[in-house]
């Protein structure tokens, strides 16, 4: 008389174990993936979105301008020389949404004829946004584009 052997109790806990080792591994790599936002001041910048929006229409109707040349790995901002007269501050942020800490901020120092050119060529390549935002004479502008090194 031959005996067979039945292998359902053997499949059933090897089921069982190849799930519970799943689980595990996927617990781990969700707990150990990096969940920072992309900005640190990510909320109070949403409440200021409006006073951006109005800045990018007020900077478009003045002449500015904020141009990238892929070529030469170049960022050119462009503010009417009308305003460099008045009282005038501002800065440049080259924004990575991937790595918060490769974000670089610049002070806006246009030349005389309104322009400044900023050297993009050290960047990590990849997707970066270029943010401009300076006052003249009490009222504020904003430029936004998003460039490709």
């Amino acid at each position: 008389m031959q005996s067979t052997r039945n292998y359902w109790p053997l499949g059933i806990i090897l089921v069982f174990v190849v799930f519970i080792s799943g689980m595990a591994t996927f617990v781990v790599i969700a707990c150990s993936h990096r969940d920072s936002l992309v900005n640190a001041n990510y909320y109070e910048q949403e409440l200021q979105f409006q006073s951006q929006l109005d800045g990018g229409v007020r900077a478009q109707k003045a002449g500015a301008s904020l141009q990238f040349d892929a070529a030469q790995n170049r960022v050119t901002i462009a503010v009417p020389s009308a305003q460099l007269a008045q009282k005038f501050s501002g800065t440049v942020e080259l924004y990575d949404p991937i790595d918060p800490k490769a974000d670089r901020e610049f002070l806006l120092e246009p030349r005389a004829d309104g322009t400044q050119t900023l050297d993009v060529s050290k960047l990590a390549s990849g997707s970066w946004t270029v943010r401009a935002k300076w006052i003249a004479a009490g009222e504020t502008f904003f430029l936004e584009q998003k460039i490709k090194i």
